[in-house]
């Protein structure tokens, strides 16, 4: 079996599974979790890249919850225009995840801006999950915790279908 064919097959078997899980139990994000799932792939794919996604991930999912907190806890929004301080707020924790990146745990920028994004991608796509209510909350109606969970899991998956692959690879028939 190819490298390839064997990935592919490890990965379908994982992804099949693990959509049916996620859309079963409710509650993490089986999206986020493919794109920390890409982002493990893109990192490297293997335990480097695995530990560089969640902490990366999880480093934007965070910076992205300062982000909103600061955004709605903050009233310059109503000197500024919330576009404008939106902005402003932004820039700022942009220019963090950037610049931890001179610690080498955080060095894969990529990374840290997909949990940005996907936790941005919840705050400001479902309806209501941009407030201080749901941005304080300790579950999964906290974006960063259900954006960093899923990712989590995604990355794991990462690792667990590149582990299967080798499996794959390892038990299949040399073609001759």
């Amino acid at each position: 079996m190819s490298q390839l064919a064997a990935l592919s097959l490890s990965i379908a078997l994982l992804g099949g599974a693990a959509t049916w899980l996620f859309l079963t139990t409710g509650g993490l994000l089986i999206w986020a979790a493919f794109v920390a799932w890409g982002c493990f792939f893109q990192a490297g794919g293997d335990a480097a890249a695995w530990r560089a996604t969640l902490i990366c991930n999880t480093l934007g999912a965070a910076m992205a919850w300062l982000a909103a907190s600061v955004i709605l806890a903050v009233p310059l929004a109503e000197t500024l225009t919330l576009p404008l301080w939106a902005g402003l707020v932004v820039f700022v924790t942009a220019w963090l995840v950037c610049m931890a990146a001179n610690l080498p745990i955080f060095a894969t920028i990529p990374a840290s801006f997909y949990g940005y994004a996907s936790t941005f991608g919840v705050l400001l796509h479902e309806s209501g999950r941009m407030s201080l209510d749901h941005l304080l909350s300790p579950g999964l109606d906290n974006a960063a915790i259900a954006v960093g969970l899923s990712m989590a899991v995604g990355a794991t998956l990462g690792y667990a279908s590149a582990r299967g692959a080798r499996l794959f690879m390892a038990r299949s028939p040399d073609p001759a």
